[in-house]
Parts: C-alpha cells; sequence; structure tokens
C-alpha cells in the first residue's frame, strides 16, 4: 500500500459489531488500539476506519461517516492543495502520527493522517483482504466539480460516488466483483446495488 488512500471515518456506537459487518463484506483489520475504540480495515481497494462514537474529541455522533485519508508522506501534498486552490493546508503533530488539515470542498475540514512507523499502543494485524471489494463513498449534496478537483490534487483515484442532498454527506458505500454477495449477506437488491442496513442502522449500498 502506497500513496494517498481513501479512509471513510465511521463514528459507531458499537466498534466490535461494525467491525464483524464490514468482515462479512469482504474487508480485514489492519490496526487497531489496544484499548479499543478505534479500527482501521483494509479493502481490495481504499480503507474504513472504525471510531468509538463516545471517545470522539471532535463531537462525532453514532452513524456519522467523515472522509478522511490516509498518505505515505503528507508534506508533499501541502504544495499540490494549494496549487489546486485548497491553500489552507497545515500539517501538525498528534499523540498518534502526523496529520495534515484542509479545508476541502463545500467548507468540508478534511484529515490525512500520515502512515505512522511507531505501533506503541496498537495491535497490527496481517491484513488480507477481498482483492474485489474497493472502497466507494457515496457523497451526496456535494459540490462534484470542486470535490473531482480536491480528489485529483490529492493523489486518490478510488471511485468517489456523488448523489443529490439538501447538505453534504458521505455514505459507506462499498463496490465487489463478488457474484454470490446476495448469497451471503442480507440486503435488497436495487437498481442502485445491494441495499444493506448497517450494525449503526445506516443504509450501506454495495455496488457490482
Amino acid at each position: 500500500m502506497s500513496g494517498v488512500v481513501i479512509r471513510p471515518l465511521r463514528f459507531t456506537d458499537d466498534v466490535d459489531a461494525m467491525r464483524r459487518f464490514l468482515e462479512g463484506l469482504g474487508l480485514r483489520s489492519r490496526i487497531e488500539s489496544e484499548r479499543g475504540g478505534w479500527v482501521d480495515m483494509l479493502a481490495g481497494r481504499g480503507m474504513v476506519a472504525l471510531h468509538d462514537a463516545a471517545s470522539s474529541s471532535t463531537g462525532g455522533q453514532a452513524g456519522q461517516t467523515s472522509l478522511s485519508f490516509e498518505a505515505e508522506k503528507i508534506d508533499e501534498l501541502v504544495e499540490r492543495l494549494e496549487h489546486a486552490g485548497f491553500g489552507d493546508a497545515t500539517v501538525f503533530d498528534e499523540a498518534y502520527g502526523r496529520v495534515l488539515s484542509v479545508t476541502g470542498p463545500d467548507g468540508v475540514v478534511i484529515w490525512v493522517d500520515e502512515r505512522a512507523e511507531d505501533m506503541y499502543g496498537y495491535k497490527v494485524h496481517d491484513a488480507d483482504p477481498d482483492e474485489r471489494v474497493e472502497v466507494t463513498p457515496y457523497l451526496s449534496g456535494a459540490d462534484e466539480p470542486a470535490w473531482r478537483r480536491f480528489l485529483s490534487a490529492i493523489g486518490v483515484d478510488e471511485t468517489v460516488r456523488f448523489g443529490p442532498g439538501a447538505e453534504f454527506a458521505v455514505r459507506l458505500d462499498l463496490s465487489t466483483t463478488e457474484d454470490d454477495l446476495q448469497n451471503r449477506v442480507q440486503g435488497t437488491r436495487t437498481e442502485h446495488g445491494l441495499e444493506l442496513t448497517d450494525p449503526d442502522g445506516q443504509l450501506i449500498v454495495v455496488h457490482g
């Protein structure tokens, strides 16, 4: 895994239940906090991070999904973002590592975590995700041209889907080339894909 990876962040009341749900769809845990409350999971392409809502320092609510990223090195992103018109990109240190913060389209604050080398306080798993699965978040109420410019500047080529909405929101969608997913998980097939309800009571659509 190299470069910049898209990594939707889900705040949840039950990290373990969400992890089991996503494992059933082919994702696998890569890193988790030894104290609990945080897990990041790999797909064939892209990642999903799970954060205990009760311990969120940013006011994340259970069922809320935000858009975030992970990068090999974040310093080089600053110039690329500034060149694309996102001029407030700032790098700073957190207890868990270095972070880039930038205001993206629609006034949304985006966080990019630098890939950590010091794993003290974390369990590292030998993740072997289903390579057929891709994380493809769905952005509603978004300024699509501005977001495509932002995603291009940040260097992400994963598929991001766009749709209508009264205000900006992120839905945790996936895509897969697996043929028999509907036989393994309970969901409803619609014109949009396989619609599932996750443990937080949120809609997830698996496309493909």
